[in-house]
């Protein structure tokens, strides 16, 4: 049963600007373990992937109906399964299925998550 549907958008730049300003911004929005995916990653990449990433979990944040303000970024955690798709965990919530879908173009990043029991 779908219990949540969620998207969100965002500009790359604007996440590229928060990093500048703030370098704790990073570890504000990644896990340890997104973050050390992150660190091996070249500077492009790594704004592509922060981007994604906090797409993600502000669509999850959707989803659950409570948004980013219930739950904290560090309480959701978007890794890869071996085939490479992302692979969402969402703490206190294990018993939930989520489907996630990351994407971007030069200027955005885009994700979408639907919460399934």
């Amino acid at each position: 049963m779908i219990k949540g549907i969620g998207i969100d958008m965002v500009e790359m730049s604007r996440i590229k600007q928060s990093i500048k300003r703030n370098p704790r911004f990073v570890q504000r929005i990644l896990t340890r373990a997104e973050h050390d995916r992150f660190v091996d990653l070249n500077e492009q990449r790594q704004i592509e992937y922060l981007s994604g990433r906090f797409a993600a979990k502000e669509a999850a944040g959707k989803a659950m109906g409570t948004g980013i303000g219930k739950l904290s970024f560090q309480d959701i955690e978007v890794l890869h399964t071996n085939d490479g798709a992302p692979d969402m965990k969402v703490k206190g919530y294990e018993y939930l299925k989520a489907w996630v879908s990351i994407s971007h173009s030069s200027d955005y990043a885009i994700a979408q998550v639907v919460l399934e029991e």
